[in-house]
């Protein structure tokens, strides 16, 4: 068995206690990576000597028992979106193929400090535009369970890698559902924090007020320790919020007795795959049995989410995109006549066509004439939701839901049509527009074998809610390896992923 195999936390136990190197984990790892890449290409760039030379450093101060965190040693990997000093950060586009930064993301700073040793970067949607990994230039991400389906987007190279067990665990961002929904497609753990918990310094920005960083691991429990180490105040970042409780491995505790959990009669409407209704209504039962309070009420508001999203996520990425026009760094186009003509080759030719359908949509709802009646709208409508959502918290302590209204689809099956791409997002887009945390846990696998995931939605800054009910979901399934077939066929059997 790999050492990937294992979560962080069992890997880090191991290192701990002297029973496994960080090299050992490391090598293991960067093996497992050269023996699956070809199948799944759930990198960018792979740091082979970078982490050798990491790994030496982090078990010099594990053994001068400078580092005893539970992540101390345990490989990881960062999504193509935020920046690593020496390292090149793509974001899967042509635009930054050549990009290497000269400093690092403070989340992939606060991982390091933790011990973690980064393996390299994984592929994405070009610019995080897109929920298959499909828009990437450096190629389609595949999905373990099956190659011939994606693995969502557009943190779906990260979450690839965990599901593929080349490594034990990934960060990723999520604008609208990035962590969340290729999650639930590749049948592992992720989280998106509340908006402002995690530092967005060296993020390469789609939309500013939407962005957050958040772990993908195997287990509730990788996700808690990942979010105490890359939870921290950062004043390079305006928007980063001071919490005094980040002890989010406390919350692990098998027992939600008492807690209300409410599930929105509007998420189980037209559109919703009989199969994933199924798995996530023996997942409410699953709760129920231990003792949680489950009712359906009304969340209103949710139809006007994914246009509300569309337009102030485009409008703040053709605003944040405007920097990439062959000036200072990125692509440049090699043939232009005058300045004007350089911009414009350069950014015709550097991005791909999600990115600039929605640098388009963003420029026309920002330009004069439409601004009102398209931009000023979506964020009137953003308030409405956050407030339906504070309505609902007011009675609930979580809201429980599907990730994604329909399992992994088939590779090339999305982008002819990029509306239905976009009507993909609607459980996970709200969470994005109230700032709220929300994570994605397994809840079983289709006809097709293909994972389906359970979301679980928190108050701001009540994580600790949320992983105490995903934790104690988690201890009535076992973890289920994608290429384990004798557990695949049982899981498939008892409805449990």
């Amino acid at each position: 068995m790999s050492l990937t195999s294992l979560t962080a936390v069992a890997l880090g136990r191991l290192i701990q206690a002297k029973e496994v190197s960080v090299e050992e984990a490391v090598r293991d790892a960067l093996g497992q990576i050269r023996e699956k890449e070809a199948g799944v290409h759930s990198f960018i760039s792979i740091d082979e000597e970078g982490a050798i030379e990491q790994a030496r450093e982090v078990q010099k101060k594990i053994d001068d028992g400078q580092l005893a965190g539970p992540l101390a040693g345990v490989p990881a990997a960062v999504k193509d979106n935020l920046c690593t000093k020496g390292l090149r950060t793509t974001c899967g586009s042509k635009m930054l193929a050549d990009f290497v930064p000269t400093y690092t993301a403070q989340a992939v700073a606060d991982l390091r400090r933790a011990g973690a040793v980064i393996l390299g970067k994984t592929n994405m949607d070009e610019f995080a535009m897109g929920s298959t990994t499909e828009t990437s230039y450096f190629g389609a991400t595949k999905n373990p369970w099956n190659e011939a389906y994606v693995p969502g987007g557009s943190s779906g190279g990260s979450c690839a890698a965990v599901a593929a067990e080349q490594v034990s665990y990934a960060l990723g961002s999520d604008t609208g559902g990035s962590i969340r929904q290729p999650s639930a497609f590749c049948g592992v753990t992720g989280i998106k924090p509340t908006y402002g918990s995690v530092s967005r310094y060296g993020l390469v920005a789609y939309g500013s007020s939407l962005d957050q960083i958040g772990p993908v691991a195997k287990d509730v429990t990788d996700c808690a320790a990942i979010l105490e180490a890359i939870v921290t105040y950062d004043p390079k970042d305006s928007t980063s919020v001071k919490r005094a409780d980040t002890d989010f491995m406390s919350a692990l505790v098998d027992d939600v007795k008492g807690m209300k959990i409410g599930v929105p009669r509007d998420y189980f409407t037209e559109g919703l795959e009989p199969e994933i209704n199924a798995a996530i209504q023996n997942a409410m039962q699953v709760l129920k049995q231990k003792g949680a309070q489950v009712e359906t009420f009304d969340l209103s508001l949710v139809q006007y989410a994914i246009p509300a999203y569309y337009v102030i996520a485009c409008a703040e990425a053709s605003s944040n995109l405007e920097r990439f026009d062959g000036v200072k760094y990125g692509y440049r186009t090699p043939e232009y006549d005058g300045l004007h003509q350089m911009y414009k080759k350069s950014r015709s030719e550097g991005f791909g066509a999600e990115v600039k359908r929605r640098i388009m949509l963003g420029s026309f709802v920002l330009s004069s004439g439409y601004y009102d009646a398209y931009y000023l709208k979506a964020l009137r409508t953003k308030a409405l939701i956050c407030q339906a959502f504070d309505r609902a918290f007011a009675s609930y302590d979580m809201i429980l839901g599907p990730a994604a209204p329909t399992t992994a689809p088939r590779i090339g099956s999305s982008l002819s049509d990029p509306i239905k791409m976009y009507l993909g997002d609607i459980y996970t887009v709200a969470v994005n527009l109230a700032g709220l945390p929300g994570i994605s846990i397994p809840v079983g696998l289709d006809a097709k074998g293909l994972p389906i995931g359970m979301q679980l939605i928190g108050d701001r800054f009540q994580e600790k809610k949320i992983l105490r009910a995903a934790y104690a979901f988690e201890q009535a399934r076992p973890y289920v390896h994608c290429k384990g077939s004798k557990q695949r066929k049982g899981a498939a059997e008892n409805g449990r992923g």
